[in-house]
């Protein structure tokens, strides 16, 4: 036989500021139930022979009042809730029949059909509170969609939230009109209040929520956020990007950045490729994004400049922000996880190690104007992890150029190909045999070269993908010689 669903339950928050509120066990879980109350500012009583360390360390303190003792009924006059929170089935049972007899909401852990009040899961952000709740049919799925829902929210909304309501009664008087307030917010919530909250900027959100308050119509001001995608697994954007991603109007990005992540950014925001490609003109294509970005901010659009890695390592972040700064552009940066970093974690090479490097060198194999000179000498010193971005031509070179200036020639190397992407491989050996092995496993760009004596850990600690591939790999293969040379 079919039977009807319960009827949903009624959303409520409750003003508990000086009500007290009775708490019916003094363990765990009680003590998280308390903690929510006293940040509610509820006069909060406890009921139970003993009580956990942090809520006797509260009753001390006369935060809480205690009361020894088992419950009783008459322990619910004068309060507004109770909370059941043992692990007496019985007792928690009677807490819930006294509190329905007086006509008190009860909470009852663990226990909906008990309960005539359930506490959502929360996301708080300042007076800003989404709840959550299933009915008590599946607390393991509201607690899950909290999570979802913090990944979502930063600090800047509660401080908006609040930013709102200082303002609140300037807004209804300058427009008393509801639709006239619609249209306000929409502006404010669409405009760079909230990034300048996020910067630290208090004041100037202000300012800026001020000015659309006492203007009329007028050209609202774009931005570019500066962001780094990580090497390429969506799973290594930072929290801070995702959210950036999920406010652009438009995204330029690299040619590099994988789509995994450009998956995770808002759906109706376009998307433009700006990535510079081989053999042309990187210059001319530099030129053109600064363009670009100050064009779309100028009309109005919040622009995202999507950088694979970290947008100030190699990716030339410094001349675009220095070009948005000139044209009076407004804009952020969120720093990316590095390839150095990402994929030698993602080969399983610490960077530093006690006994084999006690310094790191990010290099570059590419500079303006072409191949870079380096502090051969410098390189060649022992000790010391050497990680080369952008180093998959010239290898000859800069093998011959270490070994020359006294680095040994059985030094390890490792070339990491496509760093945390599924298609990652490992190509591993020594400095002797480095452009040989890379022409041999025919490794491409994107590619990140790893010298010094920590690469030789590749092959005991690579725990992402196939084993590296080495020397013995590729005398082994039925690559042909034609290819190798």
């Amino acid at each position: 036989m079919q039977t009807t669903p319960p009827p949903p339950l009624f959303p409520l928050f409750l003003d508990l500021r000086g009500r007290r509120v009775l708490v019916v066990g003094g363990g765990a879980v009680a003590a998280r139930k308390i903690g929510a109350l006293l940040e509610a500012g509820a006069t909060v009583q406890v009921v139970a022979s003993a009580l956990e360390p942090g809520l006797a360390a509260l009753a001390s303190h006369r935060h809480i009042t205690h009361l020894a003792a088992t419950f009783a009924p008459t322990q619910l006059e004068g309060a507004w809730l109770v909370i059941a929170a043992t692990d007496d089935a019985g007792v928690n049972h009677a807490v819930a029949d006294a509190a329905q007899a007086r006509q008190v909401w009860a909470n009852v852990v663990d226990d909906a059909a008990l309960a005539s009040a359930q506490l959502p899961a929360r996301v708080q952000r300042g007076p800003l509170q989404i709840a959550i709740s299933s009915g008590g049919a599946s607390p393991m799925l509201a607690r899950h969609l909290r999570e979802q829902l913090e990944l979502q929210f930063d600090d800047a909304a509660g401080a908006l939230a609040q930013l709102l309501s200082q303002l609140r009664g300037r807004i209804r008087n300058r427009l008393p009109d509801l639709s006239a307030r619609r249209t306000f917010f929409r502006r404010v919530l669409t405009g760079p209040a909230q990034a300048l909250l996020r910067r630290g900027q208090a004041v100037a959100a202000q300012h800026a929520i001020e000015a659309e308050l006492y203007a009329g119509a007028r050209h609202v001001q774009g931005s570019v956020a500066l962001v780094g995608a990580g090497p390429g697994d969506p799973g290594l954007l930072t929290l801070r990007a995702l959210r950036v991603l999920n406010d652009a109007d438009v995204i330029l990005h690299d040619r590099l950045v994988s789509t995994e992540v450009l998956a995770l950014a808002r759906r109706d925001a376009e998307r433009i490729e700006v990535g510079k490609h081989i053999g042309g003109d990187h210059h001319a294509t530099q030129a053109r994004i600064h363009a670009l970005m100050i064009e779309l901010a100028n009309a109005g659009k919040r622009v995202v400049r999507l950088k694979g890695g970290d947008p100030f390592v190699f990716g030339r972040g410094g001349e675009e922000l220095q070009a948005l700064r000139a044209a009076g552009i407004g804009y952020e940066v969120v720093p990316g996880i590095t390839a150095a970093v990402a994929c030698a974690a993602y080969a399983g090479i610490p960077l530093t190690h006690r006994e084999h490097a006690q310094s790191l060198r990010i290099l570059t194999a590419q500079g303006k104007s072409g191949a870079t000179e380096h502090d051969w000498a410098a390189l060649a010193k022992p000790q010391q992890t050497l990680a080369f971005y952008m180093g998959v031509t010239g290898l000859s070179a800069l093998r011959d150029q270490l070994i020359a200036h006294g680095r040994a020639a059985s030094t390890p190397f490792a070339l990491i190909e496509h760093g945390s992407r599924p298609q990652q491989r490992v190509v591993a050996g020594t400095l002797a045999e480095l452009p040989e092995l890379a022409r041999l496993h025919a490794v491409r760009a994107p590619a990140l070269l790893i010298i010094g004596e920590v690469a030789a850990l590749a092959t005991q600690l690579h725990w992402f993908g196939t084993p590296p591939l080495t020397a013995h790999d590729a005398r082994c293969s039925a690559l042909p010689l034609a290819h190798a040379a």
